[in-house]
């Protein structure tokens, strides 16, 4: 039996091109964990999860690539997007089921659709920011996929282009950053468009003590929540 220990695989360096291209990678990893919250949330039926939540499971995150980083572990430490999507066809939170319908992980990209019932689709400018987010967010990873990666390999600041592939290799950042520039930048006519994103639907819920049943859910266990509380 072999036991991990920290620095098992020789002392630590640095190297800045290194670091920028991993917190690239840990920008990424927030976009996707973050909706992965989201969508675990709605479909185990638990309250939406208030911000300080999302906060604290982002930095128990940042916890957990540390110690990965101490003890050489070669896998990231991210939420899994295929375990909500199994949560949300089979309604039931075990493991055993994630074994038992792996074959089925094609079908999971119809759940992340669901969240746009809180959008209005009668809009054409919401219908536009969707249909061109998905658009780009589909291209433009492909691009970098096929082309820029075995262009720029042997480039003098390949560091640079490393953190570039990273961002724009991902469908989730890509699409999500055009749909925040459009919404952001987009003209809105009136008060009723300014509905059209779903942001009011969800400013209820920016509060932890906005709803008694988050502790049910989202309290943490051996009380530490003393310790790291939610706001």
């Amino acid at each position: 039996m072999y036991i991990p220990y920290p620095f098992q695989w020789g002392s630590p360096t640095f190297k800045a091109g290194e670091a920028l291209a991993m917190m690239a990678a840990s920008f990424v990893s927030l976009f996707e964990s973050t909706g992965t919250f989201y969508a675990t949330s709605r479909y185990g039926s638990a309250t939406p999860v208030p911000p300080s939540v999302v906060s604290r499971g982002i930095g128990w995150l940042g916890i957990g690539v540390f110690l990965n980083g101490i003890f050489g572990c070669v896998t990231g430490f991210t939420a899994s997007v295929e375990n909500a999507g199994l949560l949300a066809l089979t309604k039931v939170g075990s493991r055993r089921v994630i074994q038992i319908s792996a074959g089925f992980m094609i079908f999971f990209s119809l759940f992340g659709l669901g969240f746009l019932q809180f959008c209005n689709l009668n809009s054409f400018r919401t219908k536009f920011i969707l249909g061109f987010s998905f658009f780009i967010g589909i291209s433009i990873p492909q691009y970098f996929r096929e082309y820029y990666q075995y262009v720029h390999v042997h480039a003098r600041y390949s560091w640079f282009h490393d953190i570039v592939t990273v961002i724009f290799m991902s469908h989730t950042t890509v699409a999500a950053l055009v749909a925040l520039f459009l919404d952001c930048t987009l003209a809105q006519e009136n008060d009723e468009t300014a509905k059209d994103n779903g942001l009011k639907w969800w400013e209820r819920f920016s509060l932890y003590s906005s709803d008694v049943r988050n502790d049910e859910f989202y309290a943490l266990p051996c009380n530490l929540n003393k310790l790291f509380p939610a706001l």
